[in-house]
C-alpha cells in the first residue's frame, strides 16, 4: 500500500495567498507528478473558523509573526487565513483532486492551532488520521505540501510518534522560513526522527 500525504496545497498558501509561502505554488506540479505512483492519496486542509486564536488579527495590537501565549501553548501569529468555506481555504486550481482519495481538515477548533494532520498542537485532539490510515493498511506514508518547517514537519514527526514509516519528498515542499533556514532545519529535525528525504525523481524512478 503506497501512501501519500499532501499537506496543505491551498489557495492561502500560494504566492497570490493572504499567507504566502514563497515559490509555494512549484510544489503543485510535483504532487500531480507523483501521486498516480500511489495507491491511496490523502490530502490535509487547514480548515479555521473566523476569529481563530492563531490569528494576529484576534488580538489587538499584535502582528504577524509574533509569538504569544495561547491555553498555555506558544503560538505563532498569522494574518488571517484558510477561513472555512472561502476561496483561499480551497485547493490550489491546478491541483489534480480527482487523485485524492481522503481528505482530513485541521484547525477547527477555535482556540487552538493544528499543524499536524493527525493531531491539534496541544495533542488533545486527534483528526481521525491514524485510524484511517491504518484501516486501509497503510504502514509507510511518503508527504510533502506546504509548509516544510510547520505542517510538513509537524505531520512527520506526529506520523513518525505513530508508528509509521516516513519519506519527505523535499522537491515538493516549501519553507515559511519566518526565520533564515527554517526550512532546512526542519528538514534536518525530521531527518534525525528517522524520516527518509527523497526526491520525486526517486519516487518516479
Amino acid at each position: 500500500m503506497k501512501t501519500l500525504l499532501v499537506i496543505d496545497v491551498q489557495n492561502d498558501f500560494m504566492p497570490f495567498g493572504a499567507l504566502p509561502v514563497a515559490r509555494g505554488d512549484e510544489v503543485v506540479a510535483v504532487v500531480n507528478a507523483v501521486t498516480p505512483w500511489f495507491d491511496l492519496v490523502v490530502g490535509t486542509q487547514d480548515w479555521h473558523p473566523a476569529g481563530h486564536a492563531s490569528f494576529a488579527s484576534s488580538h489587538p495590537g499584535r502582528s504577524a509573526g509574533e509569538v504569544i501565549d495561547v491555553a498555555g501553548l506558544a503560538q505563532v501569529l498569522w494574518a488571517d487565513h484558510c477561513v472555512q468555506s472561502t476561496p483561499g481555504a480551497s485547493f490550489h486550481s491546478a491541483l489534480d483532486i480527482a487523485e485524492i482519495d481522503h481528505v482530513v481538515r485541521k484547525g477547527t477548533d477555535p482556540n487552538v492551532d493544528s499543524y499536524s494532520a493527525f493531531f491539534d498542537n496541544n495533542r488533545m485532539r486527534d483528526t481521525g488520521l491514524t485510524a484511517y490510515l491504518r484501516a486501509a493498511g497503510a504502514r509507510e506514508l511518503w508527504v510533502l505540501g506546504l509548509a516544510t518547517d510547520y505542517c510538513v514537519k509537524f505531520s512527520v514527526l506526529d506520523a513518525l510518534r505513530e508508528g509509521f514509516g516516513v519519506a519527505l519528498i523535499e522537491d515538493g515542499c516549501r519553507a515559511v522560513d519566518l526565520a533564515s533556514e527554517d526550512g532546512a532545519r526542519a528538514v534536518a529535525e525530521m531527518r534525525e526522527a528517522g524520516c527518509r528525504v527523497v526526491t520525486s525523481a526517486e519516487v518516479l524512478g
